[in-house]
């Protein structure tokens, strides 16, 4: 049956008026004029900040806080100066104290003249004396239930308070920004830790396993990522801190790392041979023998020279590359054989992954340690073997 030319007209019509209906506004739709974009968050404990009273909890029960929420907005962004003053900053922190997350955040509304919104939060930096006292379950609970929060954001904790990893002497620059930039900096070394999200920290919690956070501080108004916060799983509270080195050492353990160096010495000439990850991975294997749990950790990888000091030797020779192999992995087991120490005789905590792969080869033997993992974990044997290949010399031979 042909159409007619009135009915050919009708349908086009309605065909267009369809595709045109969605495109005519968003009920959702928020000025952006109108907003505070939360960049980022910083809590702190309050210093003697305890609240009580009469018929209340004690005094030394409670604790205050303080928030501090890094805004962008549309004035923040403006470009030049303001007023003929100094460049305005691209950014404005404002904090608020109080003994619970969102009715301190509410209070918030009484200092800005913007609607806060979260919904593009990319950090919440943790201070150290907050992550010490109360528990991360309890520090984080509004942010793990809060459907307006980004479940991508990154947590961090900050070596001393936290507000300040939100402060930049530089005005074009957003330290929140800047430290998500700085946490994409893993991937080319094995002094970051792997990326902690608000949405992978709520299984850790609740997994009641121990885990690390990243460290940062801030010197002279300059952030800096310092090794690892080691967060224990009974209390959900910071234990201690691991440095640089000791986290470049649990990172080969894990074999979680995409890149790094490896600094080591040439034996003959004490001259420096920089190794670069190029694979890494580790396999840790449990052994059971009665009541007696031991591990193995065997280590490889692939790199290549990245940088030669040794002017003497040509790096193409076999017996200068065994060499050198030999001294990067003589590095690694002493990085390895550091951070074993620090966390089973002073932290007593595992924080690499050796329960887990317990539980996988060995459940029933699982089921009878698990619920003082650490302690038992604190004695347990650990061997390892590390394997360095080196697959490329670089564009210089000599």
């Amino acid at each position: 049956m042909k159409l007619s030319h009135h009915n050919v007209r009708f349908f086009l019509v309605s065909l267009i008026f369809l595709i045109l209906l969605p495109l005519s506004g968003c009920w959702s739709s928020k000025e952006i004029e109108s907003l505070g974009l939360v960049a980022g968050t910083a809590m702190d404990l309050e210093k003697g900040g305890g609240v009580g009273g009469e018929g209340e909890l004690e005094q030394e029960d409670r604790y205050l806080f303080i928030i501090t929420n890094q805004f962008v907005t549309s004035e923040t962004t403006g470009n030049g100066t303001k007023g003929g003053g100094s460049q305005q900053k691209a950014y404005k922190n404002v904090s608020e104290t109080g003994d619970a997350i969102l009715p301190t955040l509410r209070n918030m509304i009484l200092r800005i003249d913007k609607r806060a919104f979260a919904e593009h939060s990319k950090v919440i930096v943790i201070g150290e004396d907050l992550a010490r006292t109360l528990n991360l379950q309890q520090i984080l609970d509004f942010y793990l239930r809060e459907m307006e929060m980004r479940p991508s954001g990154f947590i961090l904790i900050a070596k001393n308070r936290a507000s300040i990893t939100l402060e930049s002497k530089e005005p074009k620059v957003i330290p929140a920004y800047q430290l998500v930039e700085i946490i994409q900096g893993h991937k080319r070394t094995t002094k970051i830790s792997p990326p902690m999200i608000l949405a992978k920290l709520e299984g850790k919690l609740h997994s009641g396993s121990s885990f690390l956070l990243q460290n940062v501080i801030s010197e002279n108004g300059k952030n800096k990522f310092a090794g690892a916060a080691v967060i224990e799983g009974k209390t959900k509270k910071l234990l201690g801190f691991l440095n640089e080195e000791e986290l470049q050492g649990l990172t080969w353990i894990t074999g979680k790392g995409k890149g790094g160096l490896v600094e080591s010495f040439d034996e003959e000439t004490a001259q420096p041979v920089i190794y670069e990850v190029l694979k890494m991975k580790s396999k840790i294997i449990p052994y059971v023998d009665g009541d007696s749990i031991s591990f193995n950790i065997k280590i490889e990888s692939e790199g290549r020279i990245a940088e030669n000091w040794v002017v003497s030797e040509e790096a193409f020779k076999n017996e200068f590359l065994k060499r050198a192999e030999k001294a990067a992995e003589k590095k690694v087991e002493s990085l390895v054989k550091n951070v074993l120490e620090k966390i089973q005789q002073e932290y007593k905590v595992d924080v690499s992954g050796f329960g887990n792969k317990l539980r996988i080869e060995y459940p029933y033997v699982w089921e009878k340690v698990k619920k003082d993992w650490d302690q038992t974990f604190s004695k347990v044997p650990i061997k390892y073997e590390v394997k360095l290949t080196i697959k490329d010399y670089g564009t210089v031979g000599n």
